[in-house]
């Protein structure tokens, strides 16, 4: 082919059997089509990891490699260039000894090692390789990454200078009702939020007791203990929390519920808070809505090919409604979003009614549930049509009124989404029956059911593979005649995953169209579980089948499949 010798790294991968000639050219194609280095091309490909690119570069260059996750970073180094360089170039300045400064690249580019000599005149410059990955770590724990969130201390630094405000503060010691909120509180507020983000936290919950306040981080569905802190930390703290949502600082006896909205690395972040008085104090929660890393793909959440062939086929339906079930926090919400994105065409009025509204959508109406002034679920339906709607999305069918309207809409030309909370696809006709819903009624509205929940990822850089016997596999559900040639891993942990062994999560889908074969069964009264054995035989596939799927492509553990599903 000719490709030999087009790229340095190219060439030593060939000549290595890494890759060869057709996937390099591959990755040509890509580098050229989406403007990347040829490293990342081959990494995006899936034909090298970022150890064997940065062993490459080493090898080639002749650079020596560093940990920086492992290395202690020299302030004093960091601060010698810009941090908008720093950004941009990926480089970290990690050592300055006398006259030497040690800095680490990800690609040793000439352009970059010439601007780091003009940067450095004067300093003896040694230049080491380490992972992207890694770069970019140190990078967002050394730059302040946002506006107002500017801190570079360690969490003890803040900690120790809150509580020498606290105590040299005679506001606070005199009146514990008008806290003085000081510097070191808004920077240990910041540090709490950041470090929440970097380990990719869903929720933050910063909770009293008697011994002062404690803060956990939920990550991929499981709390995890951060930070205890001290009784006197912990008014300030509260206030702090709920001066930047708004609230008011002099209710201590009522919930309330607020938003803190946040420029972080350039982007938008949200933050839902909620506060709520327990005996030892004020409560809060913050819920991380970060729109950037919402999932709307429908082909990336997780759903088996046949399950997604009937989902796609039901919201292609002009009428009907379309249900997706679970327990609360299981992607609900996700994955109609998801579906609404796809819909999502200037020639279609979309309309929602949340509670609630937790990320906003250019081309979709979206209406937030304030029922304190009557503005319900049902109320705002009412609303909706009347106003020439094609496309219907309710947050949550929680009454017997809010369904009645949501089926009738649905048998009048309307595309109807919405969550219910049951254990499964077929246990949710039983759900709308037990509301007041005639069967008939759910027959002729309903078009698909979705059940779903949560499983947390196996990180890719530590999983093990573990044996099982047999017999067990096949009592779980594995299919009998692939046992022997399957692959099974499970958790392990190292840095990449804070030691928990996962990274990320992905759903489980249960698919239920309603066939002509179900709809008789609605109609004729049959229990849940003879509703599920005919989906089945349909080509359903279940919740606890789903996992299998996801264990055997080596996805997910059994362990959290097992959590999280049952068979009958």
């Amino acid at each position: 082919m000719g490709l030999i010798g087009i790229t340095p790294l190219g060439q030593y991968f060939v000549k290595k059997g890494v890759i060869n000639e057709e996937q390099l050219l591959n990755a040509l194609r890509l580098q050229k089509s989406e403007g990347i280095r040829i490293g990342a091309a081959l990494i995006k490909l899936g034909y090298i990891n970022e150890d064997q690119l940065v062993y490459a570069l080493s090898d080639i260059y002749g650079y020596p490699l560093v940990n920086l996750l492992k290395t202690d970073i020299d302030i004093n180094a960091f601060k010698l260039i810009p941090e908008e360089v720093i950004r941009k170039y990926k480089i970290v300045p990690f050592s300055k000894t006398g006259n030497e400064v040690k800095v680490a690249i990800c690609e040793p580019l000439n352009t970059v090692i010439d601007y780091l000599k003009f940067l450095l005149t004067g300093y003896n410059l040694k230049i080491y390789l380490t992972k992207d990955s890694e770069i970019q770590k140190v990078i967002d724990r050394y730059i302040s990454i946002g506006e107002n969130i500017q801190t570079k201390e360690t969490m003890a630094e803040l900690v120790e200078s809150a509580l020498v405000d606290i105590v040299t503060s005679e506001d606070i010691e005199m009146k514990e009702e008008s806290v003085k909120v000081e510097a070191p509180i808004i920077k240990l507020a910041n540090k709490i939020i950041i470090d929440a983000l970097k380990v990719r936290a869903s929720d933050i919950h910063i909770e009293p007791n008697e011994k002062g306040i404690n803060v956990r981080y939920r990550v991929d569905g499981v709390l995890q203990n951060t930070l205890s802190l001290p009784y006197k930390i912990k008014g300030p703290l509260i206030t702090r929390f709920k001066i930047m949502a708004h609230l008011d600082i002099s209710e201590k006896r009522l919930p309330q519920d607020g938003r803190i909205k946040l420029k972080i690395s350039g982007k938008e972040v949200d933050f839902r808070v909620s506060t709520l008085p327990t005996i030892y104090g004020e409560k809060v929660v913050l819920r991380v809505l970060e729109k950037g890393s919402l999932q709307l793909d429908l082909t990336k959440l997780g759903f088996e090919e046949i399950s997604l062939r009937f989902f796609k086929e039901a919201i292609e339906k002009p009428y009907g409604m379309i249900l997706v079930t679970g327990p609360t926090g299981s992607g609900k919400t996700t994955t109609l979003y998801s579906a609404l994105m796809r819909l999502n065409k200037p020639e279609v009025n979309i309309m929602t009614v949340e509670d609630p509204v937790e990320y906003s959508f250019s081309g979709i109406n979206q209406v937030q549930v304030m029922e304190e002034i009557g503005l319900t679920f049902a109320s705002a339906l009412r609303a909706f049509l009347r106003q020439d709607p094609d496309i219907i999305m309710i947050g949550e069918i929680r009454d017997f009124e809010t369904a009645e309207i949501a089926v009738k809409a649905a048998l009048t030309g309307h595309l109807v989404l919405s969550t219910l909370h049951t254990n499964d696809a077929a246990s949710t006709i039983t759900r709308l029956i037990n509301m007041g819903i005639e069967p008939f009624l759910i027959s002729s509205s309903l078009i698909l059911i979705v059940a779903q929940r949560l499983v947390r990822k196996l990180c890719p850089y530590c999983k093990k593979e573990e044996r099982y016997l047999k017999e067990t596999l096949i009592k779980l559900g594995f299919p009998e005649d692939k046992i022997d040639s399957i692959k099974i891993y499970k958790p392990q942990g190292c840095s990449e995953c804070n030691n928990t062994g996962y990274s990320g999560r992905i759903a489980l889908y249960e698919v239920m169209p309603i066939k002509d074969e179900i709809k008789d069964l609605i109609l004729t009264g049959a229990p849940a579980g003879e509703i599920k054995k005919a989906a089945i035989k349909l080509g359903m596939i279940t919740l606890r089948q789903s996992g299998i799927y996801k264990v055997m492509e080596g996805i997910t553990s059994i362990d959290e499949v097992v959590k999280v599903t049952f068979e009958d």
